[in-house]
C-alpha cells in the first residue's frame, strides 16, 4: 500500500532552541511537542508532567451534586443497588470498580453485565426485572444508558429509580432518569468531552470521595480506568492523560490481586508493563468473556481479592481468546470478497455487508480490521433473533454515529461515536440502508481522504539518535490514541548487510546514514523489501524501540513505511 507522508512543518530554531532550553529537552524533543500543539512553555510542561493537581473538578459535570445525593441516601437507608453495565473492557472495568467502591462506602451493591446474544446491549427489561425481583431499588448504568429510553420508561414503570453514567452521544431526547451524568449532555459545561466511561465512573467516585472527605484513596482505581481508557481508544491527553500516567505506574508498582492474576497469564511482567501491553495482551482477554460467553467473568476477575482464583478466571478467558481469534479471522476471510466486490469499481465510499451465520462477538473487531485494509467506513451485521444486529467503524474524518443518526428511521435502536457505533435494524431494511448510508458517505469522502496517511512529527537523522534524546521521548508516554508513539523521518537510507527475513511478511537490516549505523526491523513490508535490497538510497518512517530485558535495552528502528529516494 502507498501511504501519503504529511510531515509536520518546520519551527524555527529560536522557538525550537528556547523551549527545548526551559524545558531542558533535546530539540528533537521539542519538534515533536510542536507538531501536536504543545506551542507554549506552560502546555508543553503540563502534558510532559501529568500531576493528578490537573483533574478537574468532578462537580463541574451536570447532575454531579445529585447524583452523588442519591447514592450517599442509598448508602445511608442500606438500599440495594444495581449496577448494569457493558460487555467490552470499559464497560467491565468501571462496573468492576464502581461496585468496589461503593461495596467499600458500606453500599448494598450487585452487578450485571448482559447477555451479548441473547440480550444485546445496554439497559433491557430483562436486566430491570432481575433487579426488582432481587429487591433493588436503585439502577446505576454503566456505558450504557444514554439511548435507553423505553427501558428508563419500563423501570419507572416498575418502580426503580435510575441513574445513567454513560460517555456516547445522546440523542434529541433523553431518558427519563434521577440524573444523568454524560460531558456530551448539551448545556453540560465539563472541561473535557472525550472520557470514557470509567472516566466518568471515576469522576462520580471522585465526587462522592470529597464528599465522604476519602482523600488519596479515590486514585486507588486510576488502574482500572488506565485500562479502559486504552482499550476504548480515547485520546490519551488531558484528564485521560493524567488516568493513564497514574493508572498504569499502580499497575507496575502494585497490582491489584485481580490484574496480578492477568499479569501471570499472560506472561507480562511487573514493573514493566506499558499501555501497548494492555492493547495487545490485556484488554483482548478481558473482551473475550463478553465476546464468546458471560462477561460477568471479567467483573469477577477484576474484584477477586484471592489471585490464584484471578488467574483461573484469566486461563479461561486466554482459552476463549484463542478460540475467538479463529472465529474472528473466518469472518474476516469472509468478509473480504464481499468488501472486495463493493469496492471493484470505485462505486462505494461505504462498506455495510451483512451475514447472517457471522458470529456477533466478533464482528467489532472484523469491522475494525476492514477499515484498515480499505479505508472507507464499515458497518458488519450478523442476524440475532431475526433482526440484523452489528458495529459501526469509522476512518478518521467520517462521524459514522451522525450518519446512523440521520438513518434512525431505519434503526431499532443504536448508539456510540463518531468512531464506532453499535446498531440494530430489521433485516428486510438493509439493502436501503445500505444505499442511503453509501449516499451520505459519498457525499462527504474525497479522493484525499481515500488516500491512507501517515503523520510525521519531523524530519530526525540518526546522528541525532543519543541516549538522552532516547530517554526523553519517554516523557511522552504513555503512548495511544491521540497520542502516538513519535514518528520521525529519514533520507538518504542505505542497509549495510541486506536483510532478513522473518516469517513472510518482515524483514530485519543493518540501516546506515551518512556513516552512522542502527539496527531495523520492517513489519509487514516485504513488499517493499526491494527498495532496500537495490543499493540505492532510500527513506523511512520509524519509530524507536528499546529491545532487550531489564533497564538495559538497545535501540532499534520500527520502520512503519519505505519509499525510494526521489
Amino acid at each position: 500500500m502507498t501511504f501519503n507522508w504529511r510531515i509536520s512543518e518546520n519551527f524555527d530554531d529560536v522557538t525550537v532552541q528556547n523551549l527545548a532550553k526551559k524545558l531542558s529537552v533535546p530539540k528533537s524533543l521539542v519538534k515533536v511537542l510542536l507538531a501536536r500543539g504543545f506551542s507554549d512553555f506552560d502546555s508543553a510542561k503540563k502534558f510532559l508532567n501529568p500531576s493528578l493537581k490537573d483533574l478537574h473538578d468532578p462537580y463541574l459535570m451536570l447532575n454531579m451534586e445529585k447524583t452523588v445525593d442519591r447514592i450517599l441516601l442509598a448508602k445511608q437507608a442500606h438500599e440495594l443497588i444495581w449496577v448494569h453495565g457493558d460487555y467490552d473492557a470499559d464497560g467491565t472495568s468501571s462496573v468492576a470498580m464502581l461496585v468496589d467502591f461503593l461495596r467499600s462506602i458500606g453500599c448494598r451493591a450487585l452487578y450485571y453485565i448482559p447477555d451479548r446474544f441473547t440480550e444485546g446491549f445496554g439497559l433491557s427489561e430483562v436486566s430491570i426485572n432481575k433487579a426488582k425481583a432481587a429487591g433493588v431499588s436503585l439502577i446505576i448504568t454503566v456505558d450504557v444508558g444514554i439511548t435507553a429510553f423505553l427501558p428508563a420508561q419500563y423501570a419507572k414503570k416498575h418502580g426503580l429509580e435510575l441513574i445513567i453514567c454513560d460517555h456516547h452521544e445522546p440523542n434529541e431526547i433523553v431518558p427519563i432518569a434521577h440524573s444523568i451524568l454524560d460531558p456530551l449532555l448539551p448545556g453540560d459545561n465539563y472541561p473535557y468531552k472525550s472520557l470514557s466511561a470509567s472516566g466518568v465512573v471515576f469522576k462520580l467516585i471522585q465526587g462522592i470521595g470529597e464528599k465522604l472527605n476519602l482523600g488519596d484513596m479515590v486514585y486507588s482505581y486510576l488502574d482500572l480506568v488506565a485500562i479502559a481508557s486504552i482499550s476504548d481508544m480515547v485520546p490519551l491527553v488531558d484528564e485521560n492523560r493524567v488516568f493513564v500516567h497514574y493508572g498504569v505506574k499502580q499497575i507496575n508498582d502494585k497490582p491489584r490481586p485481580g490484574i496480578r492474576g492477568l499479569l501471570y497469564c499472560t506472561g507480562l511482567e511487573k514493573g514493566e508493563v506499558l499501555s501497548t501491553n494492555i492493547v495487545y495482551a490485556m484488554a483482548p482477554l478481558i473482551n473475550a468473556a463478553g465476546r464468546l460467553g458471560d462477561a460477568n467473568r471479567s467483573v469477577d476477575m477484576l474484584l477477586q481479592k484471592d489471585v490464584n482464583m484471578s488467574f483461573r478466571i484469566a486461563q479461561e478467558l486466554e482459552d476463549e481468546n484463542r478460540k475467538r481469534r479463529l472465529l474472528d479471522q473466518q469472518v474476516f476471510d469472509e468478509a473480504i470478497p464481499l468488501a472486495e466486490d463493493m469496492l471493484r469499481f470505485g462505486k462505494h465510499r461505504s462498506l455495510v455487508l451483512h451475514n447472517s451465520s457471522w458470529h456477533a462477538g466478533v464482528i467489532g473487531i472484523v469491522a475494525s480490521r476492514l477499515v484498515d485494509r480499505y479505508k472507507v467506513p464499515t458497518i458488519l451485521l450478523t442476524t440475532i433473533d431475526g433482526m440484523a444486529k452489528g458495529s459501526a467503524r469509522s476512518i478518521n474524518n467520517f462521524d459514522i454515529y451522525s450518519a446512523l443518526k440521520k438513518n434512525a428511521h431505519y434503526l431499532v435502536e443504536f448508539g456510540g461515536h463518531r468512531h464506532a457505533a453499535g446498531l440494530t435494524l430489521k433485516v428486510d431494511d438493509v439493502p436501503e440502508f445500505r444505499k442511503r448510508i453509501d449516499e451520505i458517505a459519498s457525499s462527504q469522502i474525497t479522493e484525499e481522504m481515500l488516500q491512507p496517511e501517515i503523520k510525521v512529527d519531523g524530519v530526525l537523522p540518526f546522528n541525532e539518535l543519543s541516549p538522552v534524546l532516547l530517554n526523553s521521548l519517554n516523557l511522552l508516554a504513555p503512548f495511544g490514541y491521540s497520542n502516538d508513539r513519535p514518528l520521525f523521518v529519514a533520507r538518504g537510507v542505505k542497509s549495510i548487510n541486506g536483510i532478513k527475513f522473518i516469517g513472510n511478511n518482515t524483514f530485519k537490516f543493518r540501516a546506515m546514514q551518512s556513516n552512522f549505523v542502527i539496527d531495523a526491523i520492517a513489519p509487514l513490508l516485504s513488499a517493499k523489501a526491494g527498495i532496500v535490497t537495490n543499493g540505492k538510497p532510500f527513506s523511512i518512517v520509524y519509530t524507536i524501540d528499546g529491545i532487550g530485558q531489564g533497564s538495559i535495552k538497545l535501540p532499534q528502528l520500527n520502520i512503519k513505511d519505505i519509499a525510494p529516494d526521489d
